[in-house]
């Protein structure tokens, strides 16, 4: 008798195949049979009549590093369909720790949402321990963060890395990915990785390379440099051989409208020639990430303490005043605690800074002035995967306060309500973008498939209803049209409500 027998449902198993009639049978975690499987006995069986069953989302960009350590049932990743995340991205992580550990966790202070969450590990092996012990709901893999990585052998200030940091940085990132890693990231535009010159990138790549992982790009420049961003992403990859994935394609700024088809024009003959590179992207036309990012390279040299007291002073701040009467971004387009800082302030660039040096890297914007074009251009590329950005959130806990951006609890409903629903993408490619094509860029052998000998990660969804209900003003809001979440042949989620269940499993990546 097997575990679990889905029935009645519209198979859609994430290799980009037509959906068909077709059941599953789960046992012992794993997928062990599908087809019409009427007869077959099992402990139970869920009636999926009406609604498509397929594989669970795998979500291979988030930032859920700590949140998963506050929250193990990540319920707003999990409640959405999502059965895998993958944390460490944009070069924003919290292993190694074999720099100053409070300036690292400060660097990571858009991770860091619960201060009670103890730091207890120095290295990889640790941090996964540490995962293991907390129990997720979901499976978790880990990308090597570049930001620790150069803090721990150039440190925090603007200066290259020479021969001896070098081979520090190969030695973390090669035994990290020795011990299961699944790649490495990095994030051009947060310091101290703003400061690493090409030379360091390719160290990066050529690690990654030689251990058959993946190298993430947060690119330097989303705005006007957003081309020879790319330019440089794609330079390193043909020199080291790197599989290469550039993170949430966008074009910032509406001088820069139109950009991302040439940046896609770009990828394009990479992978002609030969590059294995794609692309990551969410489906929102706004994005989220640390107030202090608006700040230029060197006005956050040498740290977040730093960085604030910097802040304080006048010439340093008319500076960076100056500097920013030629950002690509209105103020109106930037929002603080779902209000714009012209709301807030009657000189919101005072307000910018007034935020970042009280409270560091913590303060989360959400940044608009994006393109419906670019961003339709970037999911319905053939080598696009979904990728949420966003962290697993618990609404009545420590990672639940304030006004995250509406991704972290709707990003794959929005996806089917607004792109696969109006015909814009059809349901067989849109469940391979969340899947199996975003499984295989992480290197996540037997996921992101329902087929025999899969792991049993699943979602239940009714395609006439699916949609996320999360917004901006109110982004704390669980999805509607999720019948079931099934992980490691477990059922997480039924009807909308999330039963306690924690089976997920750390990902260690041979």
């Amino acid at each position: 008798m097997i575990d679990l027998l889905i029935s009645g449902g519209t198979l859609v198993d994430g290799t980009g195949a037509e959906p068909r009639r077709a059941d599953v049978a789960v046992e012992g975690g794993q997928v062990v049979e599908v087809g019409g499987l009427a007869g077959l006995s099992a402990v139970r069986t869920m009636d999926a009549s009406g609604h498509v069953v397929a594989p669970g989302f795998v979500d291979v960009h988030t930032h859920s590093d700590l949140t998963l350590l506050s929250g193990p049932e990540a319920q707003s990743a999990v409640r959405q369909g999502v059965t895998t995340v993958v944390v460490g991205n944009c070069g924003l992580g919290v292993t190694p720790v074999a720099a100053d550990p409070g300036a690292l966790r400060a660097a990571a202070g858009y991770l860091d949402l619960d201060p009670s969450v103890r730091w207890e590990w120095n290295d990889l092996p640790g941090y996964l321990s540490a995962l293991d012990a907390a129990r997720p709901s979901v499976n978790v893999a880990a990308l090597v963060a570049h930001t620790p990585l150069r803090a721990a052998a150039v440190g925090f200030g603007d200066r290259p890395a020479d021969a001896v940091a070098l081979d520090r940085m190969r030695g973390l990132l090669g035994d990290a990915l020795g011990a299961g890693a699944a790649g490495v990231s990095t994030g051009l535009v947060y310091a101290p990785v703003c400061y690493a010159r090409e030379d360091e990138l390719e160290a990066l790549g050529r690690t990654a390379a030689a251990h058959g992982k993946l190298f993430a790009w947060h690119v330097r420049d989303y705005a006007d440099g957003l081309l020879d961003s790319v330019r440089q992403a794609l330079r390193v990859a043909a020199a080291t051989g790197c599989r290469t994935q550039i993170s949430h394609l966008v074009a910032v700024g509406r001088r820069n409208h139109g950009s991302v088809a040439r940046a896609l024009e770009l990828i394009d003959a990479a992978r002609d020639a030969g590059l294995d590179v794609a692309l990551d992207v969410y489906p929102y036309l706004a994005g989220n990430a640390p107030l202090s990012q608006l700040l230029p390279a060197w006005a956050q040299e040498g740290g977040e303490g730093p960085m604030r007291a910097r802040l304080t002073e006048p010439d340093v701040r008319a500076r960076i005043r100056d500097e920013w009467r030629d950002m690509p971004n209105s103020w109106d387009d930037i929002a603080v605690g779902g209000r714009a800082l012209t709301e807030l302030a009657a000189d919101p660039r005072d307000l910018a800074l007034d935020l970042v040096a009280e409270h560091g890297n913590g303060v989360q914007m959400v940044a608009g002035g994006r393109s419906e074009r670019d961003l339709a251009d970037a999911l319905t590329h053939p080598a696009a995967v979904i990728g949420s950005d966003g962290q697993a959130l618990d609404p009545d806990g420590p990672t639940g306060q304030g006004t995250p951006h509406p991704r972290s609890f709707g990003c794959y409903p929005r996806l089917f309500a607004e792109y696969v629903r109006t015909g814009r993408i059809g349901l067989a490619d849109a469940v391979r973008k969340c899947t199996s094509a975003a499984a295989e860029r992480a290197g996540l052998a037997g996921r992101g498939t329902l087929r025999p000998g899969a792991a049993a990660d699943i979602v239940v969804f009714d395609p006439a209803r699916i949609a996320d209900r999360a917004t901006f003003a109110a982004p704390q809001r669980y999805p509607e049209g999720i019948r079931a979440v099934v992980v490691a042949g477990r059922a997480v989620v039924e009807d909308g409500a999330h039963g306690g269940a924690r089976p997920g499993e750390i990902l260690r990546i041979p």
